[in-house]
């Protein structure tokens, strides 16, 4: 081996090696918060919406009172937003994530913390171990504001822009109509081409959610009446989101009486303590072979 490879490979050997960052999966990542499903509808379901997050008293005392919004998706589906007037958005919705989307969150919020007013905030890909959103809010209830556009991105007189016009426009038409329904939580109504859906987050353990909507197969009663249809369901952040197919052209405001009596359908079956029957087992079965994907 010549000197200079020698001296090189000696080099490298005393560097100091950076530890890997391990990703770990995190199968329910908003357990714990008081609007777990809310947290997961924001995520999965909503096009634009926010809601006002509070910091822990810890992080009051080293940053101050700061206003921090939570928002389904922000500009370029950016993590985080640092607004010169000391303002703070966290996005829900974002390209780059760990297996623990708590975590990712969390740090998120912590470098816009600690970036300067209407700075750039860098996140990293892979934040490593750290503190949760469990950690550094004051968990309660989400206020959900539900927006028609992204409008709420922005600073007064922003749109003055031609660019940031034109930006926004195109935002803005990717969205689809949805409305919170007041009657379940975590239930949205959306119109999409063709078609409208109401999309349930469940709040219940996976496996007994199964059972009951298993139960209301095999009774002929999985629908919302008449004209709608059962579509299948999907699994997001550890709880079951069944899905129905309806009329494009009724509108979400007759869907909030036939959700309410699948409600209460849904949790007399889930109150039922026997084991399913045949029928309920194959039910159970079909309902296991209509797994959506959602995106």
């Amino acid at each position: 081996m010549s000197k200079r490879r020698k001296s090189q490979r000696t080099a490298a050997d005393t560097a100091p090696r950076k530890d890997k960052v391990r990703d770990v999966f995190v199968p329910r990542p908003f357990e714990g918060l008081a609007d777990e499903v809310e947290w997961i509808a924001l995520r999965e379901l909503v096009p634009a919406a926010s809601a006002p997050l509070r910091l822990a008293p810890a992080l009051v005392e080293e940053f101050g009172e700061r206003s921090v919004t939570l928002a389904t998706v922000l500009p370029m589906a950016a993590p985080a937003v640092s607004k010169p007037d000391g303002r703070v958005l966290i996005g829900l919705q974002r390209h780059q994530q760990s297996g623990d989307v708590s975590r990712d969150l969390a740090e998120a919020l912590l470098c816009a913390l600690r970036a300067e007013p209407g700075g750039q905030v860098s996140v990293p890909p892979l934040p490593g171990p750290g503190p949760r959103l469990q950690d550094i809010l004051v968990d309660g209830p989400l206020e959900v504001t539900m927006h028609d556009g992204f409008e709420f991105w922005l600073d007064p007189g922003a749109t003055d822009d031609p660019s940031v016009q034109a930006s926004l426009e195109r935002a803005n038409a990717a969205i689809y109509p949805t409305v919170r329904m007041t009657v379940a939580k975590a239930a949205y109504w959306c119109r999409v081409p063709e078609k409208s859906h109401v999309r349930w987050v469940l709040p219940d353990d996976e496996d007994a959610a199964l059972d009951a909507l298993a139960r209301l197969g095999a009774a002929g009663t999985l629908t919302l009446g008449e004209q709608t249809k059962f579509a299948g369901m999907f699994r997001a952040h550890g709880r079951l989101v069944p899905v129905w197919d309806l009329p494009e052209e009724a509108p979400a405001a007759e869907w909030e009486d036939p959700v309410a009596q699948f409600a209460k359908r849904y949790a007399e079956a889930l109150a039922t303590t026997e084991p399913l029957d045949a029928a309920g087992r194959r039910a159970r079965q079909g309902l296991l072979g209509r797994q959506l994907t959602l995106r």
